[in-house]
């Protein structure tokens, strides 16, 4: 990568997000600390508005924003591949998003760009088996209770088909087994559980905020339990 999209990769990840480290830009540029600073400087220098804050990293000030010019053949093809993974493997929520995100890439395609896209199209497949994910409307639901740090509440039947409603502080989406898995701290067990979405009657978004001051990380919960089973 030359530096001149390497800077503009530097600016898009700022933009996408709150704070990011030095280590964090050094690690997914694959270069030194040293060159971040140059280069923090160098997109300073060019009156971009990066400011720093000890201990969380570099950000940019309220109010900046760097519209994308346009989109390579490679990153539209890659989001084509990735279409196929979401209609697979996401539910009906999160297809519609993702719909709607490929759709206004391709409007920004030079016309050469898009006979390639269409052309691409249907020449790609994906044969998983079938783990009923798709059924469901829950995804996004619930990726904004994890974002907003908000309770949730659920019709659940376990294994033995016994129902019950549940308050949860979700902590996670995790996929394994075929199945998509919520991860959440259940305030009828009082303890971290395992949800398998399939059986997820209802859910309701409450808006309530987490009662829990602090929680473990989906990481963190998973390797404590190897690989966790669905109550």
């Amino acid at each position: 990568m030359n530096r001149i999209d390497r800077l503009f990769g530097i600016t898009t990840l700022l933009q996408s997000r709150k704070y990011v480290p030095a280590e964090k830009i050094a690690e997914q540029f694959e270069i030194s600390l040293r060159t971040v600073y140059r280069d923090i400087r160098a997109l300073g220098e060019q009156g971009i508005p990066i400011s720093y804050e000890q201990h969380k990293g570099y950000f940019l000030a309220d109010g900046y924003f760097l519209r994308p010019v346009a989109f390579t053949s490679q990153e539209a093809n890659t989001l084509l591949l990735l279409d196929s993974l979401v209609n697979s493997l996401a539910d009906k929520s999160i297809q519609a998003h993702y719909a709607a995100i490929l759709q206004k890439v391709t409007a920004v395609l030079r016309e050469p760009q898009k006979a390639r896209l269409e052309q691409l199209t249907g020449h790609i497949k994906m044969d998983l088996p079938e783990y009923g994910g798709g059924s469901s409307d829950y995804l996004a639901t619930l990726q904004s209770a994890i974002s907003d740090q908000h309770i949730i509440a659920i019709d659940y039947r376990d294994k033995n088909g016994l129902t019950s409603q549940r308050q949860v502080e979700p902590i996670g989406l995790a996929f394994y087994n075929f199945a998509w898995h919520l991860i959440g701290w259940c305030h009828l067990r009082r303890a971290y559980r395992d949800f398998r979405l399939t059986r997820i009657d209802r859910l309701t978004a409450t808006n309530l905020p987490f009662k829990q001051p602090q929680h473990l990380s989906l990481t963190d919960y998973i390797a404590s339990l190897n690989l966790p089973q669905a109550v």
